[in-house]
């Protein structure tokens, strides 16, 4: 192979085993052009173009570099079904014909999406409960919140004590204190280290033993301290346990499975209610209920090592034969191994010419001026803000103290959290089904009217006179109502959406930054929602936040892509579209059209597409090309005949406003 320019060199993913055609193609027309200013807002194939004598040349290096030798028969087939997934290898003939069993593995990707292997469903379960530690603890700290305070001394007699109502929202919010100042920020570093599963490991520790101490805290300064020191933890873990699950994931199903996060946080929050609910009477309730979340992460701490280290990040450390042995665990055939791990490679090695060498500060600057970077940034920013901006944790941490305020007793008032919890957690069903289908952005842009309207309405119910026995049942229902547009749409969204938008050399620093917002806007909700309903009172508070939904609604509109089936190398392509040209298809493509087809009914309205695949653009000239390049493939009369049987998938830029 000929030697690559300096600045496209790596010491964790050297180049070797790309096209050299491919490459310096890349290089000549420069890193803007091959991914950073995608103007074309095509979805490209980095190994498209490639001859066939040149990929067989270049599958060969590959092997022989990765010691994948005995595999090199495989990687062939592999390396020649990405060139053209859409096709599942059925136009292959000669030496590189797939069998039966091969076709049908490849097709049931698509019909069978759900047929996995118990490995990967054991990874997603293992990594997802650990998120329970996550709602449970929210409301743990709701509960407690009403008696704690009196025993460490700070309960504010007068709810205009400004300095008193900061220092409780203070410990509330000390999880997302520390996962926003320093426990997101050490999953680069760690994962870098340690790998996914050592990160998860040692975070769920952190998630075990301070919860636990929390539970005897004797001052309110060792319980500052205590939750912390969980936040560290539980930043180091949201910002690694979404990555971990999206890196093993197939792309037909990867938001479903990602968002089992989300799910298991809303477990969490259930089952912290229920516990808030049965120790409410015990002379110990707070200590309780600030305790009991250490019970999810204990069997994370024993079950991370029974599942295979991310494929990806042993990829991104150069150990190809580790990656193979723990990918075959993850896919149903080998077929599709040796598909994958070529395809990663190639796009891994294109990354390189954005990325070149950098360290962990580079890194984290690069967040803000690489423009592929940097549009993923934007839109993984804007989805964890619009998740505080929603208003849900006004509801998750301080719901017993809204509906206290609404007029309730304490009991009531858990028993209304409780059903908050309820919901919350049975309306997250749902996404599994919907956010690979309806889509990520589509999802939030129909949740955050509906959780616009139904937050005000509950605040403007808050004003019916106590004496009304129908008060906090009407409350609770629109309380509820929220949850149930918010558990499918912005619950699973933003931890989905953000682990996977980053490209690999990023992911660990983007997400950290990504969970920092979240947690960090979280904190600060934590701090300020106590000062803000004393101000307020209840109406006004949610009335504040049922406009930041309005805004939240907005930003999302124009900053944030669809990237529902999409690999997690192709999105390098969907964020390659400068935002300006994304906006403006938004305005005068996406909205006209769905007035026209929603409104006013307009059957024969059309979308415009924005992104073009194009794997999918089949010109008069295909079957001459593919026959020319591989004549190892059909007949050009078979390519069209195949061509026109097979079912394409949906363009992404098919999408509803």
């Amino acid at each position: 192979m000929a030697e690559k320019p300096e600045r496209i060199a790596s010491t964790d993913i050297p180049s070797k085993g790309v096209s050299d055609t491919q490459i310096e193609d890349n290089t000549h027309h420069g890193v803007d052009d091959v991914v950073n200013t995608n103007l074309e807002a095509k979805i490209k194939n980095p190994l498209k173009g490639v001859p066939y004598d040149q990929l067989m040349r270049d599958v060969e290096a590959f092997a022989e570099e990765k010691g994948l030798t005995e595999h090199v028969a495989l990687l062939r087939k592999g390396a020649l079904v990405a060139q053209d997934p859409t096709s599942f290898g059925e136009n292959l003939t000669g030496e590189h014909a797939l069998d039966e069993a091969e076709i049908k593995a490849l097709r049931e990707e698509v019909t069978h999406k759900w047929r996995l292997p118990m490995k990967l469903y054991l990874t997603i379960a293992t990594c997802s409960i650990g998120a329970a530690v996550q709602g449970w603890d929210q409301t743990g700290s709701n509960g407690a919140t009403l008696f704690f305070p009196a025993y460490y001394g700070i309960k504010h007699n007068d709810l205009a004590n400004a300095l008193v109502l900061q220092l409780v929202g203070m410990i509330n919010a000390g999880p997302y204190i520390g996962c926003a100042l320093l426990g997101c920020w050490l999953s680069d570093p760690a994962n870098n280290y340690l790998g996914r599963r050592g990160v998860i490991f040692v975070a769920g520790h952190l998630c075990i033993w301070p919860v636990i101490g929390s539970a005897f805290c004797e001052t309110w300064q060792q319980q500052f301290a205590c939750r912390l020191l969980m936040g560290v933890g539980m930043g180091i873990k949201a910002s690694t346990v979404p990555i971990y699950a999206a890196e093993n994931s197939p792309a037909s199903i990867r938001g479903a499975l990602v968002m089992s996060w989300q799910m298991w946080t809303a477990f969490g929050i259930m089952l912290g209610t229920a516990v808030n609910l049965a120790c409410f009477y015990n002379v110990h309730n707070w200590r309780l209920m600030l305790g009991a979340p250490f019970i999810p992460a204990v069997p994370l701490v024993f079950l991370i090592y029974l599942c295979p280290e991310s494929p990806r990040w042993l990829m991104k450390k150069n150990r190809y034969p580790k990656a193979w042995i723990n990918l075959c665990k993850l896919r149903n055939h080998p077929i599709q191994v040796a598909r994958d791990l070529y395809y990663i490679h190639a796009q891994l090695s294109i990354e390189e010419l954005i990325t070149k060498k950098s360290n962990y500060l580079t890194r984290a600057g690069q967040l803000f001026t690489i423009p592929r970077v940097r549009r993923a940034n934007i839109a993984a920013f804007t989805v964890m803000l619009a998740q505080q901006m929603c208003g849900i944790n006004i509801i998750a941490f301080y719901s017993t103290t809204v509906f206290e305020a609404a007029g309730s007793t304490q009991f009531i008032a858990m028993v209304s959290s409780f059903g908050f919890g309820m919901v919350n957690f049975l309306f997250a069903f749902p996404a599994f089904w919907t956010i690979d289908t309806f889509g990520r952005r589509s999802l939030l842009l129909f949740t955050f009217p509906n959780m616009m309207w139904s937050l005000l309405a509950a605040g403007l119910c808050t004003l019916m006179d106590d004496s009304n026995p129908a008060k906090t049942a009407c409350v609770a229902i629109f309380v509820y109502i929220f949850a149930a547009f918010y558990s499918p749409g912005e619950g699973p969204v933003p931890f989905t959406y953000s682990a996977e938008v980053y490209p690999l050399s990023h992911r660990e620093v983007g997400m950290g930054f990504a969970v920092a917002t979240c947690l960090g806007f979280a904190a600060i909700l934590g701090i300020t929602f106590p000062l803000i309903l004393t101000a307020l009172g209840t109406a006004g508070a949610f009335g504040l936040y049922a406009g930041f939904n309005f805004v939240a609604f907005w930003m999302i509109f124009f900053l944030v892509p669809e990237t529902k089936q999409r690999t997690l190398e192709e999105l390098d392509y969907v964020f390659g579209v400068p935002m300006g040209k994304f906006a403006s298809y938004q305005v005068t493509k996406a909205a006209p059209f769905w007035f026209k087809r929603y409104v006013f009914f307009q059957k024969d309205a059309k979308l415009e597409p924005l992104y073009h695949i194009e794997n999918e653009e089949h010109d008069s000239s295909y079957s001459d090309r593919a026959e020319q390049r591989h004549p190892m493939r059909s007949s050009p009369a078979e390519l069209d005949v195949e061509k026109s049987a097979r079912p394409m998938p949906e363009s992404q830029g098919n999408e509803k406003m």
